[in-house]
């Protein structure tokens, strides 16, 4: 499959980033496919730059999944409301965990604020929720004006 036929299988519908094929943790990796959701962001013009210190941490299916989750909405949100220039991804291990952090430069959004819209807010709120019960913790840092950035741990044990 050519690379550009591979970043047009990842689209926006409605808002939310799909890939329109079967995530494959084991051939691409956590990072690879959680790249792969970047391809709508790019094609909007946004630089996309990725940190991952920390290579072959064996990570379990079900976190995988999360962590490739907790980028699909965080991704979508940058793309639909950030009007960002940047977005920086971190992959990180951590004691006894795995961390993601995706930062990006955009518009950002008052986090205590009510939320403005029918849907605006619970695509946060849900990813929150899956992470705690899956005994991991969700860090969001935002303000108007000065972008957001998502952190999320999860226990590796």
């Amino acid at each position: 499959m050519e690379q550009a036929s591979a970043l047009t299988e990842v689209v926006s519908v409605k808002g939310i980033i799909q890939d329109q094929h079967p995530v494959d943790f084991y051939a691409l990796g956590v990072a690879g496919c959680i790249d792969r959701l970047a391809a709508p962001l790019r094609r909007a013009g946004v630089t996309v730059h990725w940190h991952t210190p920390h290579h072959g941490i064996e990570i379990s299916s079900s976190a995988a999944a999360l962590l490739y989750h907790v980028a699909q909405e965080t991704f979508s949100n940058t793309l639909n409301y950030a009007n960002a220039s940047q977005l920086t991804v971190r992959l990180n291990a951590v004691y006894h965990g795995i961390q993601i952090t995706i930062t990006d430069d955009g518009s950002g959004f008052e986090i205590h604020a009510a939320p403005s819209g029918r849907r605006h807010g619970f695509g946060l709120l849900l990813m929150s929720i899956a992470v705690h019960d899956a005994g991991g913790t969700v860090d969001i840092d935002s303000a108007v004006g000065r972008g957001t950035t998502v952190r999320v741990t999860l226990p590796l044990d």
